[in-house]
Order: structure tokens, then C-alpha cells, then sequence
């Protein structure tokens, strides 16, 4: 709105028109005068042609030839619409009205005085009536030539006003577009009552203009809430339009600042037209802290009444000022003056004086500038300003303020708030440390009592003056401080002070309950009040709970509050509270309102970031217009400092000492000719922000005549004609080639008639810029030739007009073929291709455009060479053409295309090398560790105003909600919000302000696949394992879980997990995570029945995790169980001597059976002991133990040997136990293995003749009675006869054959079993030859050769009885070579030689067997074995011992 604006700039009809161009201000003093000038031979406001005339900004020489173009810097509104003259007898009768007051008041000189000016205003009167009456009579001849019934129509609301919700002081305006010929008369009514401008001067502004219709609100109050209507009427009808006005204000707030309406001076006369004049004007202003200031300027109001006294007001910064102990005004009737009699920074801003008449007002505006006073010390900051009460309560105030530009070269560490009761002069120190958030609560109040506050500013140095005092504020709750004021029936506020008695209700629960601002010091709750409350009002108590709990607390147990806005302090810095209200009256508490989110204590207010780029441009000979790009995301934004230096000088000096909520502002106080930086930071109340990187250095001169180099932009050029109409053309043109310090802001354009060859004047087409390189200039006439011009405006200013174009006839096109495409552009310009942009044709033809072509030429070639790229039409509005030779020159046109055919081409492009610019990338794709997909463009040619700029199918990005770009430096990242099927397209960056740096990035739908696969990798990342999760036994029966990831992180960790618990280290658990080799384990010492289930390892690297589970349940747990309680085990056992190998047996060669074992950890103290069946093996048998090996051997092994052989091996340490169960079928096993031996130590099968006949026999190593042996002849078991026999002599198996016959002849055959396949020996007993023959015939005369086995020759008794008390010796004679080995055996068990059995071998041929004393245990059979390689022998005999005395008993009966 325009009364955001400062005045000066308000009632520009260009963009900020008093800097556009260079010759501007140099020539303001010569405008001026000509403005003064002005208003001698200004006709009467009521005059329609002054109203309707558009204003010109030409400078003509006396000749009416241009020599410039004159901008004006200031101007007062001056131009009020409410209604039109329609004929001259009205115009006289005013006139006439006119000359009677004249008359009336003024004295004879002054009418000779008026007279003499009232000839030349009838003068240029006639003359404007003249000139006015050409122009109907040739409107009126163009509309004859023209069929009137097709013309005329009742008015038609093309856009109707919209209504506004405003908050009081703002401004309004309402639009609205109407046609209709003749042209409509407008008129606006509040409540059905039209409005008058006039009545009311500076509240109401209407204005027409080119069908565009408004009013303008200022400054409106609670009387400007009302509907509005917009009547339009011509001969063809009436039609109505409206629009409401809510005019809101804070509920509660009393702005007693704001003045009461004031009271027009009087007036005698409806009809007096005063001209007001300001002079003697006071301009921009320097003062400092302390210091006396007067503001003044002349007024000279004609004509001249004297009790007429207009309305005097004073603004700062568009605020009223009212009379106070700092600002005093005075009018002494012809001069307005301000005094500010005690200057501090909040007296800093622009001032404003208003001269306000029955008929317009008049203002004058300038700066005042305000610096800080000398500190008392040196390097102290400045002093704050703005001390405000922003939230008053019973014990509370919040006090703010600003935070000064000055900090005294050190940073500012805090400020502290002082209070000072009302009526006395002590101050109060309100906080011990100082606090650096521009906000503070100052508790400890009095109720009922009021304050005033000040606060000062710390930095290393000390501190700083204390700022201006704040106005009183009362420590009194809201409600109460509502009920004890005064209604201001104006403001349309009602305030009830008393309530009509009912019954009571317990209240319902508030509502809206928010936390509207939150600090580490505090927290502001509002909310609202209850919808069911009763006639009776409502307290409310404040309860508060630690998020995470559900323990509530009244925070205001004492007195219930009033408001429904409440403080909380003493809240723990950094803890989360949740909050809710509970609302009370006389029946009794209701129910507590929904509580809050959590919110944290603590500072949630951020320095704001650094504004943007700065850019100075030159203005007068002393100031310099300064602006920039306002601070991003910045909330609660106060303002900004700016701040100035001379180039190289490094010495920085506040521009404004107060801060400035726009991003522009006039520095002024600069020395001429000097060369200055700027920079600017920005201000909250959490502090100042980084400052903005300094501007480019500006000498300070005047801007006109003498403005920045190429600080506005060159002319555009190319102009064309895009589409033409009866009343209308489109015109396009070229972006200029140099766009001066700045981004272009908008175009003007202008044109002129051309009548047979000869150029007119020059007129505006658009009185606001516009920013796209087309433009529909309007209101032109049919058949008549036009020349066009374009002005270039950047932040500097206004640029010089292009070149006039050519003629261009304004008639309409009736050709059938669309227009030409315009605004070419050529982006990815590489070695071998490039990307064409264009935009479609204003003129679509008789049918839409349905597709393009585009041309292509080398630059230098002739027109004959243009020829095409694409043989298919394109259907969108870019093309990428390829195959160009690199280091050639190209142009390109495009040509548009429907169903009629291919319209013209456009405008062809400026030459384009095919070359790829050293330092271009490519825009490449990047998918992050969090899984996000963005495209990256880097450019290494960025200036500071560069900018990128991201497009998809080359239509500039403006809605985030697919892409968030995102900026740093040299590399700008755009980032797909949620990738899906919606973004596939062509995706191209543009970095402005560069030689054509632009890239693109097609996204295909298999892209895309492949890019959502790799973000959720990325986004879901797996850690590798080498191996899963697995379970070992160690010694001591310890479990270890464990597995080993590929690679882990310092930052890795680990969960571990049992049935979808969370386990940690501790008595039963052991953790080890070795990050190196990534191997993750878990110890338990053993595992118990509870321990049965799932285990999981839970590893996270950053976000990379994955996770490994082993199930032990069942058979698999039972098993590991049992095998971990036989480890444990197995290691006690192992801490004493211990079976490193386990008892077993062998047999050896000689069918002796060696039990075995490995023993192992023994010392010299340990044992070992056998036992068969329970009882240990006597020391006589033979035990062996060497080298860890313990053996026992049993010879000649027979069923008594059966039985459970134990050993135990024992010492201090503690003892081991093997066992071998030798019985049944383990006896059965180890006899099958004695076969076997017996069996493999068979000798081949021999024939032998006899006496009697043929004997086969063979030799083993050892009989034994148990052995299983069956004889074959011919593959078929023999049945033994008489005549066939079988039989074993010592270790001789035979086959005895008496009186062999023919039949005997074969295959013989003897086979051992030994429980598994056996062994067979065969022998071919055949007869062939003499020789063979005389085995049948006479078996004596082939003998084979029998070895010389070991035998018994004999002396040995079968039986010998023997009495108890005698010796037995007994001796036998042994044969055989080599000599035989004798064992003597005692019931199957060997002997040996002791005190009672004396057993001797002598000569290797007598073997003796002697028993010293024999007693009835010596009964028992008794063997001797003989025993060589060549076979086994036994002798047998039994001794029976008997005792006298039963011998004798026996004989007698």
C-alpha cells in the first residue's frame, strides 16, 4: 500500500522515478521553479480538462522542441476526482461564484491583483478550449465514420472491487475495471451516501484512469467499517458494484496516540478554493543525543482569511506526533515549527509537515538524522532505544527496546534494565548479569503502582548512556487496567463495565491455548475465553508438567489471573513443559483446557542472516540512495543499520542510527566528490547479524549529468510487431546487451504518431514498468502509423530509450498464419549443439499454433542458406539442436505453424559460436548418505549479482513443493522432495549474470527406477557382513556368540537382544565390539533353561545397519546345552591329571589285547589304578606307564577276560576316570578283532602226507577256543567223517584225508570269521603226474617239510592231587627253534613267578612248575604255552588239593 511508503516516493508514476535516469537531479531546482510557476496560471481544480489531462515529463525549449526528459523528484497529491464538469455553463457559473468571493473578501489591490491574473487564466482557458474543441470535433468525426450501434453499451464490470480487512492506521484501496461507451461517470458511496473528497481533504482520494477506477482510504478508523459501492452510469444504463471495509484493531488496545477527529476550520462558504504554499522549507537535518532541534517551514494559504486557521500535523516516520516533553509545535500563522527539545535516536526519522485545507493539503518531508552523544568512556557502546512495555501485568513487565548501531568497536555484551517508580527519582538495577536478548520480564512489582524503565548497553570498555525513559506503565492485571479506563466512543470500542447479576456457572474449558512467545527467561501463554461462561466473569489459574510426566502444577496458586495472557518464569533453561488453563468463578473450577505441545525453554528467536547485496547509487552531490536484498527467513525482523566508509579507509560510521524496515534508504551527510562503501546488517531482538559484504565503491556526485558508469542498463533493441489489432499492437523486443549494475526491473515503453513522414511527440505506454520483453500498447487508432521506443530500468534507474523503430501501421491482421515466435535464447551452448527456447506467437492466426520450425544458417552466409533443422514439427517451446560444427558461427529463427499454414519467421538470433567455454559443466545427479536424489550444477564464473536459476522443460521452477533448491557458493543443488513419476523431465540450470552457463539434465523413467533404487540404499544402508551370527563352545564350556561385519566405523555400535530384549553387559553377559576388525561377540559362561530362545546382534553404522539372528530352541539348544555343560566339565577335569585319550584296546601281532589310554598334566605324586568289575588289578599283573601312555595287557584273551575295565588316575589335584566296557557285545567286538589278527596270521594253506593219508593244514599265531573256523572243498562245507577229520594242534589247524581217492581231488579251503567278511585259504589239491599220483597211492613217499614249532614232548600229569601242606614239582621237556617262549596260566589267567609259584625255563628245554606250599586256593587247572614264530603248543593239568582230615572223614563213611 502507499502508506507503507515514505511520502516522497508515493505519488511517483514511475517506479521510483526521481533515480531512473541520469539527468535527473541535477535540474530539481530548475523543475521546481517551473512547478511554482506552475500554480500562477494553474486554471480552477474544478476545471475537467486540468483532470483529465495526462501529465508530460518533456522539456521544451521556447520553440516546443525537446531537449529532455525531465523526471520529477517530489510531488504533493494534488489530484482529487469527485465528478466531472460536463458543460461550460457549469464551468461559468463556478467561475462566477468564483468573482463574487473575490469580491467579497479581498481589498481593492488585491482584485486589481486578481483581475490581472484572472486574464491570463481566461487566456489559457480559451486557448485550452480551443485546442479541446479540435479534439471533440475530430473524436466526433472518427466516431461518424463508425457505426454507433456497435459501439455503444451499458457499463460492464470487467473487474469488480474486493473487499479488505485492514488493521487500523493502515490505508486501503479499492479497484475496479469498467467498460461501456460513452465512457461511464463513477461515483462512490459509503452506506449508500456518495462520498465527497473534498469534504474530508487527505481521507478520501479518487482517481480515474484508462478505465480503471479507485478509492483510496487513508489512515482508516473504526468509522471506515462499512460497504461500499461503486455506481457506473452512462445513456445505456447503470450498474453497481460492492465491496465491504472491516477496520480491525487489537481487542483491548486504546491507541491513545491517535488524535480525535479533527474540526475543519471555518468556512463561510461551500465553494472557497484555498492554494496552499510551503517555503522556506526545513531540510535533512543532523543533530546529536542531547542537543535542542528546530524543525520549521513558511506556509503562505491564499486566499487569505483571517480567522481561518488550517489544520497543522506533524508526522515521523507516517506516525502523528502529538504535543509531549520531547516534541513541541507552534504555528504563528504563517510558520509551522517543531521543536525537539531533548534529541535522542527515537527522534531519528523522516518528518513530515501536513497543511491540511478545506480544499487539498500540502506537505514537506525530510530527514533527520540523529547520532550518538560522546561516550563518558571511551569505546563504550551506544545507547539502546525504544524502550516499550510490551506485556504489562500485576507482577510483571515485559520490557524491549532495540539494540543500538553504535557497540563502540567491541562486541556488546548485554544490557541491563533499570525501573524507577512513578513520582520518585531512585533507579532500580532490574538484573544482576547482563542479558543480550533484546527482551526482558522485570518482576518484584508493586501492584497497582506504575513504572518507567530505561536500559544501558555493556561491552568491554563499559557502559553506555542510559537510553530515553519508557512512558509509565501500571503493574496491574490487563482486565483490571480495561475496566478502570475511559471509553473512546469514536474508536467504536465498547467497554462494559458492569454485568446484571444471575446465577453462577462453572465455567467451560478456554480455548486456543498456544504459547505465543517463549525464552530461556520465559514463557507467554494466550488463549481464549471460554464459549460457556456464564453473565458472571471468569479468573483463570495456570497449571504446568514436565513433558514426559503426567504430574500437573498450578503455577498461580495464590490469586487466580484476570487475562487471558499469562507469563511464566523460573522454568529450567532447556527442559520441555506442556501447559494448560483451568478457568474459575464463584460456583466453582472448570475443566482444564487441552494442553500444549511440549515446548522447550530456551532462546527460539535466531539472529537473522546477513542481508544481501548491497548497491549504492549516486543521488545529490551529498547522499547516496543505498539498496539491498533483504535478509532470508529472517522472523521478527526489526529492521536494518547501515553502515559507510570511506574506500580504503576501513573506518565504519553508522548511516542511521535508528534502524529502517525497508531495503532503501537515502545516506546523506557524504562529502562531495569522495569515494564511499556501504554495508548493511540486520536487526531482531536476539541481535545484529553478520554485516553484508561491502558495496562497490561510488563517488558522491550528483546523479544528473554525472551518474554511475554503467549503472543502468543500455537500450533494448530489435523492436517487432507481434500481433496488431484496430486499437492495438504487441511489440517485442531484445533484452539489451549490457544491463547495468543491476538485474533489470521492468521496461517502459513509449510511442508517437507518425503523419506523412513527420514523428510526433512522444507518449507513455505503460505508467508501471513491466518485466516481460512484450507489451500491448493500447488506445492507438486504426490506419494510423506508429514508431515505439523501450527504456531498460534497473535498481539504478531508468536507462536511455532504444533507437525509435520502424513504422509499424496499426491495422488488424486477417492473415490466416499464426505471427512469429519471439524472444529467442539459446542456452548449453556446446561444440556440437545447443538448446533453443522461444515463446509462441502473440498472433495464434484463424487456428491455435500447432507446432514450430526452426532455421538454421551460418552467420556469415546469405539468406538463401537458411535452412531447416526439424522436417516434423515441434510441439513445445524449446528444441536442442544438434550436428553443429564446432568453431562455426550460427543464427536461428523459428517459425510457427497451424492448420493454415506456417506463418513468418521471427526474428533470426545473434550469431552463436558452436564451442564449448572453458570451465562449463554438466549438471550431474547425487544421491546422499540419507537417500535424498538432487542435481547439482557448479559454475567456477559467478559474479557477486549472479544468481541460478532451475527450470523443468525449461519453465522456471516456482513451486517447492517438488524441488528445493538450494545455493552455496559456487554449486547451487536442486532436491527432489518426494521422486515419483510426477518429475520425470527435462530439468536445466541458467546461472544469470554470466557468459550463458547453463546445463540440463533429462530424467527418464528408468533413471528414475535406478536413482529410487540407489536412494533406498542409501537411505536404508546395509552393513556387509562376512559372516552371520554364529554360536562356539570355548574351554570351560564359555558360549560365544559372535559375528564379523566388513567394515565398521569409529561411530558403530552395537544392540544386543534376547527374545526381543534388550541385554547389556553385566554380570552374565560379556560384550566385545572390536571396531577395527569389525568382530562383534557375546560371552556367556554357560547357558541355563531360561537361556532358550533368539539371539540377535542389532549393529548401526551412522545409517547403516543390518542385523543377525540365531535361533537355539529345541533339540539344537538342548544339544548345545548339554555339550557346553561336558566342556565345563572337561576343563575342571582337565586342572588335575586328566585322559587326554579315553580307554581303549588293540591287539596286537601276537593276538595279545593291550588296553590303552593317554593321560596327561601328571606329576610325580599322581596314580593311576585299574580295575576290572569293581576290583583293582593286582600288582602282579602287568602295568605299564610311560611317555603319557598308560597300557594293560591281556594275553591269550578268553571269555573269563570279559568284563569292565576302569582306570583311575589321581593326586592332590584331584582324580580322572575311564572306562571300556568289555562285556557282551564290546567283548563280542574286541574277540571279533582277536579273529581277525588270528585270522590275517594264518599261513597259506599246506598239504601234508601222512600215515594215514593227506593233511592241509595252516599255522596261526594264537588259538583261541573261541574261534570260528569251518573247512571247503570245491566251494561246499565239508561234512566230517570217519575218513575226514578236523582238528588243532597248539596253533596247527588241519584237515586230516585217510585213504584219499580221486574224488578227493579240488579246491580245499579254510575260512576264519571274525565277524565282519571273514578270511578264506585255499589250496588246489590235484593229481597230475607219477608224482601226484603217489600221494593217492603211497603217501609216504612225498614228505613235506615241517618247521620246527615250539611243542610239549611231555611229563606233564593231566591230573595231580595233592595234599595241603606239600610242595608240588612238576616238569616237562620244551622243543623248538628257535626256542619257545613259556607262559604258564592258572584258570585262564597268567602267572608269575613269586614266593609261592616258583616257575623256571632252563636250557630252553625243561620247563619246571613248583608250588612251595600248597594250599586248597591252588586248586585249579593249570596250563604251560610254548610259543615260537612257528606255531603255539599247550599242556594241561588240573591240581586238586585236599585237607587230611576231610579225606579220612570220607573213607570212614
Amino acid at each position: 500500500m502507499s502508506g507503507s511508503l515514505p511520502f516522497y516516493q508515493k505519488h511517483h508514476r514511475h517506479y521510483d522515478r526521481g533515480y531512473r535516469g541520469r539527468e535527473t537531479q541535477s535540474t530539481a531546482s530548475q523543475y521546481q521553479k517551473m512547478s511554482s510557476s506552475s500554480y500562477s496560471a494553474r486554471s480552477n481544480p474544478y476545471d475537467s480538462l486540468h483532470k483529465r489531462a495526462k501529465p508530460t515529463y518533456l522539456a521544451m525549449d521556447k520553440e516546443n522542441q525537446i531537449i529532455g526528459y525531465v523526471v520529477p523528484i517530489f510531488r504533493g497529491s494534488k489530484e482529487y476526482a469527485s465528478g466531472m464538469t460536463d458543460t461550460e455553463d457549469t464551468h461559468m457559473k463556478e467561475t462566477a461564484g468564483y468573482l463574487a468571493r473575490r469580491d467579497l473578501f479581498t481589498s481593492s489591490v488585491e482584485t486589481e491583483r486578481r483581475e490581472h491574473s484572472s486574464r491570463r487564466a481566461v487566456m489559457r482557458e480559451s486557448a485550452e478550449r480551443i485546442s479541446l474543441s479540435k479534439r471533440i470535433h475530430e473524436n466526433e468525426e472518427h466516431h461518424k465514420r463508425m457505426n454507433e450501434d456497435n459501439l455503444m453499451h451499458a457499463p460492464e464490470f470487467v473487474i469488480k472491487p474486493r473487499s479488505h480487512t485492514v488493521w487500523e492506521k493502515q490505508c486501503v484501496r479499492l479497484h475496479c475495471t469498467i467498460s461501456g461507451w460513452p465512457e461511464p461517470r463513477v461515483v462512490w458511496y459509503k452506506n449508500n451516501v456518495s462520498i465527497d473528497p473534498l469534504s474530508s481533504p487527505g481521507k478520501y482520494k479518487v482517481e480515474s484512469s484508462y478505465n480503471v477506477h479507485s478509492l483510496e482510504i487513508n489512515r482508516c478508523d473504526f468509522d471506515d467499517t462499512a460497504q461500499y459501492r461503486v455506481s457506473a452510469m452512462n445513456s445505456k444504463g447503470e450498474l453497481s458494484a460492492f465491496a465491504s471495509v472491516v477496520v480491525k484493531r487489537f481487542k483491548g488496545e486504546i491507541d491513545e496516540s491517535l488524535p480525535v477527529p479533527r474540526q475543519l476550520g471555518w468556512c463561510s462558504e461551500y465553494g472557497v478554493t484555498f492554494e496552499t504554499h510551503i517555503v522556506e522549507k526545513f531540510g535533512v537535518s543532523f543533530g546529536r543525543e542531547g542537543e535542542t532541534m528546530s524543525l520549521g517551514c513558511s506556509v503562505i494559504i491564499y486566499p487569505t482569511l483571517h480567522r481561518y486557521q488550517p489544520e497543522i500535523q506533524w508526522y515521523r516516520d507516517d506516525k502523528l506526533l502529538v504535543p509531549s516533553k520531547w516534541a513541541q509545535m507552534h504555528w504563528s500563522g504563517d510558520r509551522a515549527t517543531l521543536t525537539l527539545t531533548h534529541l535522542n535516536k527515537e527522534d531519528e526519522g523522516l518528518y513530515t509537515l501536513r497543511v491540511t485545507t478545506k480544499s487539498s493539503y500540502e506537505t514537506h518531508s525530510a530527514y533527520v538524522f540523529v547520532r550518538d552523544a560522546d561516550a563518558e568512556i571511551h569505546g563504550a557502546p551506544g545507547a539502546p532505544l525504544d524502550v516499550h512495555c510490551q506485556d504489562v501485568n500485576k507482577d510483571y513487565i515485559i520490557v524491549t527496546w532495540k539494540q543500538p548501531a553504535v557497540d563502540g568497536g567491541s562486541p556488546i555484551l548485554g544490557y541491563f534494565v533499570d525501573r524507577c517508580e512513578v513520582g520518585t527519582t531512585h533507579w532500580i538495577q532490574c538484573n544482576d548479569t547482563p542479558v543480550k536478548f533484546a527482551r526482558f520480564p522485570v518482576t518484584g512489582l508493586v501492584e497497582g503502582r506504575s513504572y518507567v524503565f530505561r536500559v544501558r548497553a555493556i561491552n568491554k570498555a563499559g557502559m553506555s548512556y542510559p537510553s530515553r525513559v519508557s512512558e509509565p506503565a501500571a503493574a496491574m492485571d490487563p482486565a483490571d487496567l480495561a475496566r478502570k479506563g475511559t471509553s473512546a466512543p469514536w474508536t467504536g470500542q465498547i467497554i462494559v463495565t458492569e454485568e446484571e447479576p444471575s446465577e453462577a456457572v462453572v465455567p467451560g474449558k478456554p480455548l486456543d491455548l498456544a504459547v505465543i512467545e517463549a525464552t530461556k527467561n520465559y514463557v507467554v501463554l494466550s488463549w481464549k475465553p471460554p464459549s460457556e461462561k456464564g453473565h458472571e466473569g471468569v479468573m483463570y489459574y495456570v497449571e504446568k508438567c514436565v513433558a514426559g510426566t503426567d504430574s500437573w502444577q498450578r503455577v498461580n496458586t495464590d490469586i487466580p489471573v484476570k487475562s487471558p495472557r499469562f507469563a511464566l518464569f523460573d522454568l529450567a533453561e532447556g527442559k520441555s513443559y506442556s501447559f494448560r488453563v483451568r478457568c474459575c468463578n464463584s460456583a466453582g473450577v472448570g475443566e482444564p483446557s487441552d494442553a500444549t505441545e511440549a515446548t522447550t525453554v530456551g532462546d527460539k528467536l535466531n539472529i537473522p542472516s546477513a542481508p544481501g547485496r548491497v548497491v549504492p547509487t549516486r543521488n545529490t552531490d551529498t547522499s547516496v540512495v543505498v539498496s539491498w536484498e533483504a535478509s532470508k527467513d529472517a522472523k521478527e525482523l526489526i529492521g536494518y543499520y547501515i553502515e559507510t566508509s570511506l574506500a580504503g579507509k576501513n573506518e565504519w560510521e553508522p548511516c542511521n542510527n535508528k534502524p529502517i524496515k525497508g531495503t532503501r534508504f537515502i545516506c546523506h551527510g557524504l562529502t562531495t566528490d569522495e569515494s564511499y562503501v556501504f554495508k548493511v546488517r540486520a536487526v531482531n531482538a536476539a541481535g545484529l547479524s553478520e554485516c553484508s559484504q561491502e558495496s562497490e565503491a561510488i563517488e558522491v556526485k550528483a546523479a544528473i549529468g554525472g551518474g554511475i558508469p554503467h549503472a543502468s542498463p543500455a537500450p533494448p533493441y530489435s523492436i517487432t510487431v507481434l500481433e496488431s489489432v484496430r486499437d492495438s499492437m504487441v511489440l517485442g523486443w531484445k533484452q539489451p546487451t549490457f544491463i547495468g549494475g543491476a538485474d533489470i526491473t521492468g521496461y517502459f515503453v513509449d510511442y508517437r504518431e507518425v503523419v506523412a513522414g513527420v514523428p510526433g511527440k512522444w507518449h507513455e505506454a505503460n505508467i508501471h514498468s513491466i518485466t516481460e520483453r512484450a507489451y500491448r500498447v493500447s488506445d492507438l487508432k486504426e490506419n494510423m502509423n506508429y514508431q515505439f521506443q523501450v527504456r531498460a530500468a534497473n535498481m539504478a534507474g531508468v536507462g536511455v530509450p532504444s533507437l525509435p523503430s520502424e513504422v509499424f501501421r496499426c491495422e488488424e491482421w486477417t492473415i490466416a498464419v499464426p505471427g512469429p515466435p519471439h524472444d529467442l535464447q539459446a542456452l548449453e551452448v556446446r561444440k556440437n549443439s545447443l538448446v533453443l527456447l522461444w515463446k509462441p506467437p502473440v498472433y495464434q492466426g484463424r487456428s491455435g499454433v500447432n507446432g514450430y520450425y526452426i532455421d538454421i544458417k551460418e552467420a556469415d552466409a546469405p539468406i538463401e542458406a537458411w535452412r531447416g533443422v526439424n522436417e516434423k514439427s515441434c510441439t513445445k517451446t524449446y528444441m536442442k539442436v544438434q550436428d553443429l560444427k564446432e568453431g562455426e558461427t550460427y543464427v536461428f529463427r523459428v517459425r510457427a505453424q497451424n492448420q493454415a499454414g506456417v506463418g513468418k519467421p521471427s526474428e533470426p538470433t545473434e550469431p552463436i559460436p558452436a564451442e564449448t567455454k572453458p570451465g562449463s559443466k554438466d549438471i550431474r545427479v547425487d544421491v546422499d548418505g540419507d537417500g535424498v536424489i538432487s542435481l547439482i550444477f557448479e559454475c567456477s564464473e559467478l559474479t557477486s549479482d549472479s544468481k541460478f536459476v532451475w527450470s523443468k522443460n525449461y519453465e522456471e521452477l516456482t513451486d517447492s513443493a517438488r524441488l528445493t533448491v538450494e545455493t552455496k557458493g559456487s554449486q547451487s543443488r536442486a532436491t527432489f522432495n518426494s521422486p515419483s513419476e510426477e518429475d520425470l523431465g527435462i530439468y536445466s540450470c541458467l546461472v544469470t549474470h554470466t557468459n550463458g552457463a547453463s546445463s540440463s539434465y533429462t530424467l527418464t523413467e528408468e533413471g528414475l527406477k535406478e536413482l529410487l533404487k540407489i536412494s533406498h540404499d542409501h537411505k536404508f544402508p546395509i552393513i556387509p557382513l562376512k559372516s552371520e551370527l554364529a554360536v562356539e563352545l570355548l574351554e570351560k564350556g564359555r558360549v560365544r556368540f559372535w559375528l564379523q561385519a566388513e567394515k565398521m566405523s569409529a561411530n558403530g555400535k552395537v544392540e544386543y537382544v534376547f527374545n526381543d530384549n534388550l541385554i547389556s553387559q553385566g554380570e552374565k553377559y560379556k560384550m566385545n565390539f572390536d571396531k577395527n576388525t569389525g568382530v562383534v561377540e557375546m560371552f556367556m559362561e554357560s547357558l541355563g533353561k531360561d537361556d532358550e530362545g533368539t539371539f540377535t546382534f542389532q549393529l548401526q553404522d551412522g545409517k547403516a545397519t543390518n542385523q543377525s539372528s540365531l535361533v537355539l530352541i529345541g533339540d539344537v539348544f538342548t544339544k548345545l546345552q548339554k555339550e557346553s555343560e561336558f566342556q565345563r566339565k572337561e576343563w575342571f577335569r582337565k586342572q588335575g591329571p586328566h585322559f587326554i585319550e579315553y580307554l581303549s584296546y588293540e591287539v596286537t601281532p601276537e593276538c595279545c589285547v593291550r588296553l590303552k589310554c593317554k593321560v596327561g598334566n601328571m606329576k610325580k605324586d599322581s596314580v593311576a589304578l585299574w580295575y576290572k568289575d569293581g576290583r583293582e588289578v593286582q600288582a602282579n599283573e602287568k602295568l605299564d606307564f610311560a611317555e603319557g601312555v598308560l597300557t594293560l595287557e591281556i594275553a591269550q584273551i578268553s571269555k573269563k577276560d570279559a568284563g569292565v575295565y576302569e582306570v583311575v588316575v589321581k593326586d592332590d589335584r584331584g582324580s580322572d576316570t575311564s572306562t571300556l566296557n568289555l562285556t557282551d557285545q564290546g567283548f563280542k567286538e574286541l574277540m571279533n578283532m582277536v579273529f581277525s589278527v588270528i585270522a590275517n596270521s594264518s599261513t597259506p594253506l599246506k598239504i601234508q602226507s601222512t600215515e594215514e593219508g593227506i593233511r592241509l593244514y595252516t599255522f596261526v599265531s594264537y588259538y583261541n577256543d573261541e574261534l570260528h573256523v569251518t573247512w571247503h572243498h570245491n566251494d561246499a562245507a565239508i561234512a566230517f567223517t570217519e575218513r575226514i577229520k578236523s582238528g588243532v594242534v597248539g596253533e596247527q589247524l588241519w584237515l586230516q584225508i585217510s585213504e584219499p581217492t580221486d574224488k578227493d581231488k579240488g579246491k580245499y579251503a579254510i575260512e576264519f570269521f571274525d565277524g565282519k567278511g571273514g578270511l578264506r585259504r585255499t589250496v588246489e589239491l590235484a593229481g597230475q603226474g607219477k608224482m601226484q599220483q603217489s600221494h593217492f597211492t603211497n603217501n609216504l613217499h612225498s614228505v613235506l617239510f615241517v618247521p620246527d614249532r615250539a611243542r610239549v614232548a611231555g611229563g606233564l600229569p593231566d591230573v595231580v592231587t595233592i595234599q595241603e601242606g606239600k610242595a608240588l614239582n612238576l616238569t616237562c621237556n620244551i622243543s623248538g627253534d628257535p626256542v619257545p617262549e613259556v607262559t604258564w596260566l592258572k584258570n585262564e589267567r597268567e602267572m608269575f613267578s613269586d614266593d609261592h609259584y616258583i616257575l623256571k625255563f632252563e636250557s630252553g628245554k625243561f620247563a619246571s612248575f613248583t608250588i612251595t606250599q600248597v594250599n586248597t586256593a591252588d586248586s585249579g587247572k593249570y596250563s604251560i604255552l610254548v610259543k615260537n614264530k612257528y606255531g603255539t603248543e599247550s599242556g594241561d593239568f588240573t591240581v586238586s588239593v585236599f585237607i587230611p582230615d576231610e579225606v579220612h572223614q570220607s573213607g570212614k563213611k
